[in-house]
């Protein structure tokens, strides 16, 4: 499933979030990470539903299976570019904001205002009013923006 870089990356990360160092990440450690990253005020409610997502007590065993579950069901990037080029037909690699939203509210596995508030909050439209599909593409599926 994770070759040994990833094992190892996550055994970081796991580390870094197991705040406490008992081998068990809780809902104390994952207050004390949002924390650490600036978000101090995360609801319990929030917290109980993330922990809840585990069968169990969340030891590093737990945490790896629940992202291997979590990343199995990513696309690969060339799949989702090929859904916004839809969109797209020029090719330019953005594609009008308003548009995007229509789309989102009311085709298919319709978002709600909310999912494209926080989408739109992750990856702001230009000064233009385009969303550049590539960029967002690329973060899904790696995690984070190009350099």
């Amino acid at each position: 499933m994770f070759d040994q870089t990833q094992i190892q990356e996550f055994k970081e990360a796991f580390t870094i979030m197991d705040q406490n160092r008992d081998g068990f990440i809780d809902k104390a450690d994952l207050r004390d990470t949002f924390a650490a990253l600036g978000r101090l005020n995360v609801k319990n409610e929030e917290l109980e539903d993330m922990v809840k997502e585990a069968p169990g007590p969340i030891n590093f065993t737990v945490f790896l299976t629940m992202f291997g579950e979590k990343l199995k069901g990513t696309d690969p990037e060339e799949t989702i570019l090929n859904a916004f080029k839809i969109f797209d037909p020029e090719g330019k690699g953005h594609i009008k904001a308003d548009y995007i939203k229509e789309m989102l509210m009311t085709q298919a596995d319709r978002f709600s205002k909310e999912e494209v508030s926080q989408m739109f909050a992750a990856f702001p439209p230009d000064v233009s009013g385009n969303l550049d599909y590539k960029n967002l593409c690329y973060v899904i599926t790696h995690g984070e923006e190009k350099d």
